[in-house]
């Protein structure tokens, strides 16, 4: 056997992978329908915030306008240094808003944690809605698609996405939100969350002191979503709500090192993650970079159409699994070039790493 038969054959054992991870897992989500309820308990909304003076108006502005028949917000001031202390102000008297403010003076560590710890325990219902100071619900009917599932579950995920702007960072931001949220949503279809997103999430706040909180990764800056869902997911109390009126939008980072700098600390929780999730995710982007790397090493040999041929086979059944989705997550323009984001996502990846190894990562 040649060297390129052997790199054909690896070819179409990393082609099975692929089409597993396809056929089995993601396409979970690609049939996944949202189920309508009753569910109207009262529901306390918890968006913790650091230095966000530019943002809260917009956020707070669009959930006082939620179509939902009782809620209330939970603004948490991390120890801002800007002005957020005086915008705070205008809202100390609303009927709708309660404030928590973080003194300078309390030494709380590093991340999150214990703010958004203080603005769970501030809150009054047992039904929290979290999201970040630089997000907004997507619609007024937020509340009542993250929350439809709270009769039968304890968990619920959501889709955080990015707001479309020009330009080739933007595109590859979405599809890397895309990509993450379709590993994320699927595993949860099949019993096996693992995380979720502080842009988005749900869950009981009984939960939550039950677990005791984040105590058992208090020391890490990060994990207030992924390794919390992580720990207190099972496999019937958790799932997603993926309806246009379930997402939430961001304001997208506008540079390559602000992107990789985000990413980058993003990954510093991935090592805690179960055995499973690690070896699972591992082996669908390990499956990802070894399918380019071994198509673009067999273009040049006489197995050259061959390859196409797999190529393009495992195209059309991405395409048909993942199409819907991206219109379900309305990143049906990212289609058009989908393969050449994937290939360039799987280099920045090695970007990622290197950012995380070399440069001290930013906790907020």
């Amino acid at each position: 056997m040649t060297i390129d038969e052997i790199l054909f054959l690896i070819f179409l054992i990393v082609l099975v992978v692929q089409l597993f991870f396809l056929l089995f897992i993601f396409i979970k989500w690609t049939y996944h329908k949202d189920k309508r309820s009753t569910f109207k308990q009262p529901v306390s909304i918890v968006v913790c915030g650091y230095n966000e003076e530019k943002n809260w108006q917009k956020l707070v502005d669009h959930l006082l306008q939620q179509d939902y028949p009782k809620f209330e917000i939970v603004l948490v001031n991390d120890q801002s240094t800007d002005n957020t202390k005086y915008l705070f102000k205008q809202w100390q008297n609303h009927p709708l808003i309660k404030l928590v403010d973080i003194p300078e003076s309390i030494k709380k560590g590093l991340g999150k944690k214990f703010a958004l710890t203080l603005g769970i325990k501030a809150a009054q219902y047992d039904y929290l809605l979290l999201t970040d100071a630089d997000c907004y619900p997507k619609d007024n009917f937020w509340i009542q698609s993250m929350t439809q599932y709270f009769d039968k579950k304890d968990i619920v995920l959501g889709y955080g996405g990015y707001i479309k702007r020009k330009g080739l960072l933007n595109k590859l931001i979405r599809f890397d939100t895309f990509q993450v949220a379709l590993q994320y949503m699927s595993f949860a279809l099949i019993g096996k969350a693992y995380m979720g997103v502080g842009r988005n999430l749900a869950y009981k706040k009984s939960l939550f002191f039950e677990n005791k909180g984040f105590a058992s990764h208090l020391h890490l800056p990060s994990g207030d979503d992924d390794l919390f869902i992580k720990e207190v997911s099972t496999f019937n109390n958790t799932t997603i709500s993926c309806h246009i009126s379930a997402h939430t939008l961001s304001e997208p980072k506008t540079t390559w090192s602000s992107w990789i700098r985000q990413k980058s600390r993003h990954l510093t929780t991935a090592s805690f993650y179960k055995t499973y999730h690690k070896f699972m995710l591992a082996s669908w982007s390990l499956s990802q970079s070894l399918f380019w790397l071994l198509f673009i090493l067999l273009i040049n040999t006489q197995l050259m159409q061959y390859a196409l041929i797999v190529f393009f086979c495992r195209l059309c059944v991405q395409l048909l699994i993942v199409f819907p989705l991206l219109k379900k997550t309305q990143e049906q323009d990212l289609v058009f070039i989908l393969p050449f984001l994937e290939f360039l996502f799987i280099i920045f990846q090695l970007l990622f790493i290197a950012n995380k190894i070399f440069k001290k990562n930013r906790f907020w």
